[in-house]
């Protein structure tokens, strides 16, 4: 059985990523491919703990360090157990957030550099996305559209932090432009969701 095909949805918050996701699943499921959607952090029971954990915004005390570790440990039991086996299975993956998420807020965001790289290489276990969509919206635009009051411990975090994380999205694309794709996110949700299946339409028939 052939494997099966691993997309990321990646970009700031309020960018309309979880928008997309339901969008191209349905698109999927119509071109007669099994699509499994999930999440990061979370994907499976101990992810969702981890994902609580992090997210708390009463967690004001939690160090870049432990931060950055929690959502590897999510991470390295979401491809073990949920994304590796779908993928071995012959389905299709669509991931809210991954990898890339991880290296800009923390890597970015928090200033931890290369060690967010070195320890999500342990993290992932050689299970990359075959494409990743960005989706590119300024960050104060996406912010205001999250309610203060619905807003978890990262989201609440200043602008700076989240231009940090808009500028290492930059950086990535530049760095994997074969499987990084940029997406004009402050366009209308048809307009977005045309030109992603336009890119999954083209990946399909190369596979």
């Amino acid at each position: 059985m052939a494997k099966g095909l691993f997309i990321t949805i990646e970009g700031p918050d309020g960018s309309g990523k979880s928008t997309q996701i339901k969008i191209l699943r349905k698109f999927l499921w119509r071109k007669g491919y099994s699509a499994l959607l999930t999440r990061e952090p979370g994907g499976t029971a101990i992810g969702e703990t981890i994902r609580g954990i992090i997210l708390d915004k009463n967690n004001t005390e939690m160090d870049a360090m432990t931060e950055m570790l929690l959502y590897a440990a999510a991470r390295a039991q979401h491809v073990a157990e949920v994304i590796k086996p779908a993928l071995e299975r012959g389905e299709t993956v669509i991931c809210d957030r991954f990898v890339d998420s991880s290296i800009v807020y923390q890597g970015y965001g928090r200033n931890l550099g290369e060690c967010v790289s070195i320890v999500n290489q342990y993290a992932v276990a050689g299970c990359m996305p075959d494409i990743t969509f960005l989706m590119k919206l300024n960050p104060s635009i996406g912010k205001s559209r999250i309610k203060k009051v619905e807003q978890d411990r990262m989201e609440l975090e200043k602008i700076a932090f989240h231009n940090e994380v808009f500028r290492g999205y930059m950086e990535l694309e530049k760095l994997f432009p074969e499987r990084i794709v940029g997406i004009d996110a402050s366009r209308t949700i048809s307009e977005v969701s045309r030109e992603i299946r336009n890119h999954i339409e083209r990946l399909l028939k190369q596979s």
